[in-house]
């Protein structure tokens, strides 16, 4: 009796170590830092006009589905592009760009102190560019990542005692990616502990802890076609013994399981290499099939998550600047946007409205421009148009601050809602320098 008890413990035993382990996704707040510390002035549109984007919402224009399925389809695409590279694909004005920035200018601590050639140098060194695409290694990110401009965790900005410089606006923060990305490593650094990575949306520095190395089983698997985002911002992911795996934030992609209950999400083996592990989810509410249908409850209540979140550079902090909150809005809907408002102002069919008065130029946007579909874009700033509020053009932007007479700043320092003259209530804002004032193009999709 006493074997037979043994044998069927092992037996349960055995069986029990086969069961695959599962992540689970649950709700969460983001860590407070000091991006929570910055000025956070007010203006008059932020008391004045409708701050809940649900009241613009009823304005959004019917979008087929099949014109939604198409651009989403070419969202899968561009998204898993990595996996398809022989080489790095970056253009060569923009590849080493960071070695430009820090040999030819000047650059600071947090605190103001220059940093000196003998320490940036030592950073260009370890980057061991001699070695771009040594490697050529297909991977995917493990856990929501920053991207650096050089191999080091150590920030670096321009001149702190000026104008719109210093803290948060760290030029070694380049970007961060979400969990689940699929990336192109194209070399390592000298000290191996940093992979140089071209994903979908953007390229730099990940430590190499973040990823993992996949190969063609493990795409089969993951690339299956049937994708969800989460519509939820700040969750967080936990292994089945509670222990916390990565921060989550909205506009990250989980393939589906078959079973249709669970998720996917890639997971770093002991030895560096991907596996899947099933996700559950505590509230389904915090993920939806992609792409979301686009209805005004959907809009209205994804943009929603966005709203007062602080003012990140390069996704810093666990926060967002204005293109990284454009382009996981509308990354949910099945557009896919690029890193910088630059790029982003491209992948659009692109409407000029530079050097028009200004009522024309509202007019034209009131006109054109598709209600949480569009985006307004100038140099440096891009914004998602929400709709019109007594004629006005209304739109949600992750702002840094409105131009001042004296050159300086009113810092708003979060994702806001206002007109496209933000503070123009106020006698010491710039009249030239205001949003509408310096919009350059309607983009639409």
């Amino acid at each position: 009796m006493y074997r037979k008890i043994q044998l069927i413990l092992l037996i349960l035993f055995s069986f029990s170590t086969l069961l695959p382990a599962q992540y689970l996704l649950k709700e969460s707040t983001r860590k407070p830092s000091k991006i929570d510390h910055m000025p956070k002035h007010k203006v008059a549109d932020m008391r004045r006009i409708p701050q809940d984007p649900a009241y613009y919402a009823k304005q959004i224009k019917p979008w087929p589905k099949a014109r939604q399925k198409r651009a989403d389809g070419l969202f899968n695409r561009k998204y898993f592009k990595p996996w398809h590279l022989k080489k790095l694909d970056i253009p060569m004005k923009d590849f080493g760009w960071e070695v430009r920035f820090v040999t030819k200018n000047r650059i600071y601590t947090e605190k103001g102190k220059q940093i000196p050639a003998s320490i940036y140098k030592k950073w260009i060194e370890n980057a061991n560019y001699k070695h771009k695409n040594a490697r050529r290694y297909k991977a995917i990110t493990t856990e929501r990542t920053n991207v650096r401009a050089l191999p080091t965790s150590t920030p670096f900005y321009l001149d702190p005692h000026r104008v719109g410089e210093g803290f948060p606006f760290n030029y070694n923060q380049n970007s961060a990616l979400h969990m689940n990305v699929p990336v192109f490593v194209s070399h390592f650094s000298k000290d191996g502990k940093w992979a140089f990575v071209r994903a979908s949306y953007a390229f730099g520095w990940v430590k190499v802890h973040d990823i993992a190395f996949v190969d063609n089983k493990f795409i089969r698997t993951f690339r299956n076609g049937k994708y969800a985002m989460t519509v939820k911002d700040d969750l967080r992911l936990y292994n089945e013994k509670g222990k916390e795996v990565s921060f989550v934030k909205l506009g990250t992609l989980f393939p589906m399981a078959k079973d249709g209950k669970h998720y996917l999400a890639a997971k770093r083996d002991r030895n560096g290499k991907a596996q899947i592990e099933k996700v559950s989810v505590a509230n389904s509410k915090t993920i939806a099939k992609k792409p979301l249908p686009f209805t005004a409850k959907n809009v209205a209540r994804v943009a929603k998550e966005f709203y007062n979140e602080p003012y990140g550079w390069g996704g810093g902090y666990g926060c967002r600047d204005c293109s990284a909150t454009t382009r996981d809005f509308l990354g949910v809907f099945g557009i896919f946007l690029r890193r910088n408002s630059s790029k982003q102002a491209k992948d659009g069919q692109s409407i000029p409205i530079k050097n028009m008065p200004k009522q024309a130029k509202k007019k034209k946007i009131i006109r054109e421009a598709d209600p949480f579909r569009s985006l307004l874009y100038v140099p440096g700033h891009i914004v998602l148009y929400l709709g019109e509020y007594k004629g006005e053009p209304v739109v949600m932007h992750t702002y840094w601050g409105i131009r001042k007479k004296d050159g300086s700043k009113l810092i708003t320092g979060r994702t806001i809602i206002t007109s496209t003259e933000p503070g123009k209530e106020r006698k010491d804002t710039k009249e030239s320098s205001r949003l509408i004032n310096t919009l350059k193009t309607i983009v639409k999709f």
